[in-house]
């Protein structure tokens, strides 16, 4: 969240401040992010992905050893309505295992399309050091999986947040158990204290050594550390000496799109958000289980739980305020993808077709039970479900991006039919 603390501060005078300008760093992505995008469903609005960089270079070489690359250990999108009256930031968890698609990797060469923990776009984009490369390929993979389209980015790194809180005199936490993590260089007694240096940094870093090891865990104490950051941030502003201090550390260590790279817009962006009620300012995390119950050897990754997640992405994408408490209500109805049991019907013409649909499906968790061909060829691609089964193909119809529900006449008993239509492509499949 480090780039909404930037905007919220930066706006409470950044006229004093233009000599910050030079600081920030803007990268060119437009035409790396290539045409095949998510339409623009909400004129007025902005989708902002904020990026805490995980860089292996220089004062941060000492995290994650055995790490070379570029890696995004935060990754958040800041929906910003154009009606400027709330706001929501959505965490998608560093373990999300999801499609990522062709990138260009900065060094001459382009990632085939492929399955993993999302994070890793930030690394193979980053592959040649260049973070517009890295966010290019963080966005591609964003909007392929959620449908959203993100107007900007931007990318802060570990020690221009250390920075940050250092200028602030550090932020208190209070956490239930003591922390003893040599990962992330942490070594903390339970209570109530005020972090600053390293061990604030290896505070909002920690996972496998607090609480129950998942990223989940993780997010909830970077959300928290970052509104106590901003409430502390928001106190120091008649002070010049800690303000002056605070916005050299984010500016220094903030890249965005071009767009975004100066004090004038990021002072407009802030000034905006700035407007927004505290209480219609929404963190939500999107809903998830592990992977495991999908794959019972990958116990390290999460998948995003449809079809809530679907529902979050496309009321984001169309500006319509989500109700935190409804959301997770829903998603306690919980489907896991591997107990759907789906025959998929080639209703294309083309030879093969269902069986590359049923490998995908296979890929992202289904069981897939059988293909074959549809009595005729159809344009729509279709989900059709008994009764009884309308959560599952729920689950189906939300991850094969133009998939309409069907009528159930003739429907197999305990299975979902997928029929095949000509408007698929393979890259549906989420």
């Amino acid at each position: 969240m480090c780039g909404v603390l930037v905007l919220g501060v930066a706006g409470a005078g950044a006229w004093i401040y233009q000599d910050l300008n030079g600081n920030i760093h803007g990268a060119d992505i437009e035409d790396r992010l290539g045409g095949d995008r998510p339409a623009n469903l909400s004129p007025g609005s902005k989708n902002i992905l904020v990026v805490g960089s995980d860089s292996r270079d220089g004062d941060n070489a000492g995290y994650g050893e055995g790490l070379t690359t570029m890696q995004s250990d935060t990754l958040m999108v800041l929906h910003i309505p154009a009606n400027r009256e709330w706001a929501t930031v959505v965490s998608l968890p560093r373990d999300s295992w999801v499609r990522i698609p062709a990138c260009d990797k900065g060094d001459g060469s382009t990632s085939d399309p492929h399955s993993f923990k999302i994070n890793e776009a930030f690394a193979i984009g980053g592959t040649s050091g260049e973070v517009a490369d890295a966010a290019a390929c963080t966005i591609r993979t964003v909007e392929a999986n959620t449908g959203m389209r993100i107007d900007h980015f931007m990318s802060v790194d570990f020690q221009g947040f250390k920075g940050m809180v250092n200028a602030l005199d550090g932020i208190e936490v209070c956490p239930e158990e003591a922390i003893h993590d040599d990962k992330a260089h942490l070594d903390m007694e339970a209570g109530c204290q005020t972090v600053k240096d390293e061990t604030a940094l290896g505070y909002v870093r920690t996972r496998y050594s607090v609480g129950d090891g998942s990223d989940i865990g993780r997010i909830g104490r970077q959300q928290e550390f970052m509104e106590a950051l901003a409430a502390k941030a928001q106190t120091k502003l008649a002070d010049p000496t800690a303000l002056h201090g605070f916005l050299q550390s984010a500016t220094k260590s903030l890249t965005t799109d071009e767009d975004l790279a100066g004090i004038k817009p990021l002072y407009g962006l802030a000034s905006e958000i700035q407007g927004i009620p505290e209480d219609r300012l929404t963190f939500l995390t999107v809903p998830n289980y592990p992977r495991e119950a999908d794959v019972a050897t990958d116990k390290a990754n999460v998948v995003w739980q449809y079809p809530q997640a679907a529902t979050l992405f496309t009321a984001l994408a169309k500006d319509q305020e989500v109700d935190k408490e409804e959301l997770e209500a829903d998603a306690e109805n919980l489907v896991y993808a591997s107990s759907v049991r789906v025959q998929v019907l080639n209703g294309t013409g083309v030879s093969g077709r269902a069986a590359e649909v049923a490998e995908q499906l296979g890929e992202v968790g289904f069981t897939v039970v059988g293909t074959g061909n549809a009595p005729e060829n159809t344009d729509t691609t279709t989900v059709t479900a008994p009764q009884g089964l309308e959560a599952q193909a729920a689950a189906l119809t939300s991850r094969v991006t133009g998939a309409e529900a069907g009528p159930d006449e003739g429907a197999t008993a305990g299975v979902v039919t997928l029929v095949v239509g000509t408007d698929f492509e393979l890259d549906d499949i989420r």
